[in-house]
C-alpha cells in the first residue's frame, strides 16, 4: 500500500512538471494554413480579413496554449490567426497565434501565395521565390 502511494506521488510530481512543458512546445502548422485576422461576430459567422466568412461544422479553434477555445468566448475579438479552409470554403481549423508564432514571417495570406512559395515543415518557415 505504501508503494502505491509513493508511486502515485511520483506520478503526480511528474505530471505537474511535464504538462506545462508539453503545453509550451512549438506548434506545427500544416502547409495549407494561411495567416489572417479573424473576428467572430455571431457564431458561426466570422469576419476573415474583414470579409464575411463562416466556421465549418466541426471547426476547431485553438488558443495560444493550444487548448480548444469556444467561438462564443471570442465574440468581437480581433485575433491574428493561422487557419485552414474546408472544401466548401468554410473556416475549418483556427490557431490563435502567440507573439513568437506571429513573428514568423513571411507567411502566406492567400492560397495563391501558398502555391507559389516553398514550405519547410520541419522549420515551419516559408520561402518566397
Amino acid at each position: 500500500m505504501r508503494r502505491c502511494a509513493l508511486a502515485l506521488a511520483w506520478a503526480g510530481l511528474f505530471a505537474t512538471w511535464a504538462l506545462p512543458a508539453l503545453a509550451q512546445s512549438p506548434r506545427n502548422f500544416p502547409a495549407t494554413a494561411l495567416r489572417g485576422e479573424l473576428t467572430v461576430t455571431t457564431p458561426p459567422e466570422v469576419l476573415l480579413n474583414k470579409k464575411p466568412a463562416r466556421l465549418a461544422p466541426g471547426s476547431r479553434m485553438r488558443g495560444m496554449d493550444n487548448m480548444l477555445v469556444m467561438s462564443g468566448a471570442t465574440v468581437n475579438l480581433r485575433m491574428l490567426v493561422n487557419y485552414t479552409m474546408d472544401l466548401n470554403g468554410n473556416v475549418l481549423d483556427v490557431w490563435i497565434l502567440t507573439p513568437a508564432e506571429a513573428a514568423r514571417k513571411p507567411w502566406p495570406t492567400t492560397a495563391a501565395e501558398a502555391a507559389a512559395w516553398s514550405f519547410n515543415p520541419d522549420l515551419q518557415t516559408w520561402t518566397k521565390p
